[in-house]
């Protein structure tokens, strides 16, 4: 079995959850009946901080955890799937609005709020898929220029607000999305300052054509939006998403279920190497018809489920999230798959994969924990 030694692996994970959670409930018959038997969501995070704020709250969580130096920090890669993307920004948006929802000018923010003062910065979108996204991105670009030291750390903090851009008004999606930020420590496999406890073997994410266009943005006028208190307020000239839910219902499990064909071939893995699937938590029975796929391609292990009851589909938080969730049960291969719509208006979606393995200093920890 062909074996490298990955430049970076996964020594931590940190979480920052809204302390408000919006139920059910406050949809009233507006929410489908069948909402939470088929996505298995009860109540959705909204946070009243932006991005930046967001992903230093799951910083800071981070450094209290781990103990990890800012000051040795090389590489932070930010990422948000609620930015509004370029196309639409600067139509839709005044000039100083658009500069704001640049994930490169959100990722300089972060480091300045950080201290970070000998450090690169980089941000994407990447909607759904950016987790995995920012991990090829660190694999192929960036782990050789920085040539960490072995007490030395890289940064991959993701911060979703797609509350800010949903219609509160469409039955279909109101209630799917929720807010949350997460905070990735990346570490040579040499570091003893930060122990890797998942090898990163594969790490991929790409666009591949669809059918149709799945998702696009439009100005909405009196959508209801909710209020901390547990009320409502309308809101004109609201510039929110649409998705075309059965469609990429349909399409994203096959999605995933390609994506992690295409990274068990790369890497030259057996499906039946993999111990556990931690797939992008995008709804149960999503995440449900993804393990009838895997059938297909061989994969036939656990496939983590279940996560989305009290914090709805989190976007490109959702694979570490489920990390960190599920950290001391996950062993061997780990694959992460991950799928989402493409850019408004094109008939594209995105997929991704990555492909993690537990190293020893895992699987005795783990093991203790257990």
């Amino acid at each position: 079995m062909p074996r490298h030694t990955a430049p970076l692996g996964i020594a931590a994970i940190a979480v920052h959850q809204p302390a408000w959670h919006l139920e059910n409930g406050w949809f009233g018959d507006a929410m489908p009946r069948k909402f939470g038997h088929h996505t298995g969501i009860e109540a959705r995070g909204i946070s009243t901080d932006d991005e930046v704020t967001m992903g230093l709250h799951a910083v800071r969580v981070l450094e209290r955890e781990t103990g990890c130096d800012p000051a040795r920090c090389r590489g932070l890669v930010f990422v948000s799937p609620s930015f509004i993307p370029p196309t639409v920004a600067r139509r839709h948006l005044p000039p100083e609005a658009v500069v704001r929802e640049r994930p490169s000018w959100a990722a300089r923010r972060l480091a300045v709020a950080l201290g970070l003062t000998r450090c690169r910065t980089a941000g994407l979108n990447w909607f759904c898929c950016g987790y995995s996204r920012a991990l090829a991105f660190l694999l192929g670009r960036w782990s050789r220029r920085l040539a960490l030291r072995s007490d030395e750390h890289v940064l991959v903090v993701v911060a979703t607000r797609i509350s800010r851009i949903t219609d509160y008004g469409c039955a279909q999606t109101a209630g799917l999305f929720g807010d949350m930020a997460s905070a990735t420590l990346l570490a040579t496999p040499a570091s003893r300052r930060h122990p890797v406890h998942f090898e990163i073997v594969h790490a991929r994410a790409e666009r591949v054509p669809a059918e149709r266009p799945y998702f696009d943005f439009h100005v909405r006028a009196g959508v209801p939006v909710p209020q901390p208190d547990g009320g409502m307020r309308r809101e004109d000239g609201r510039l929110v998403y649409s998705l075309d839910g059965m469609g990429i219902a349909e399409t994203a499990p096959r999605a995933m279920a390609a994506a992690v064909a295409g990274g068990l071939a790369a890497a030259g893995l057996a499906g039946d190497e993999v111990r556990f699937v931690v797939p992008h938590q995008a709804g149960a029975g999503i995440v449900r018809f993804t393990g009838m796929q895997l059938e297909d391609h061989g994969v036939r292990c656990e496939v983590v489920n279940g996560l989305t009851r009290r914090t709805g589909n989190v976007s490109a938080c959702s694979v570490p999230h489920a990390l960190h969730h599920e950290w001391d049960r996950l062993r061997g291969l780990v694959a992460c798959p991950t799928a989402a719509v493409g850019a408004p208006g094109r008939a594209e979606v995105l997929q991704g994969c990555v492909l993690l393995r537990a190293t020893a200093v895992h699987e005795r920890r783990a093991g203790l924990a257990a």
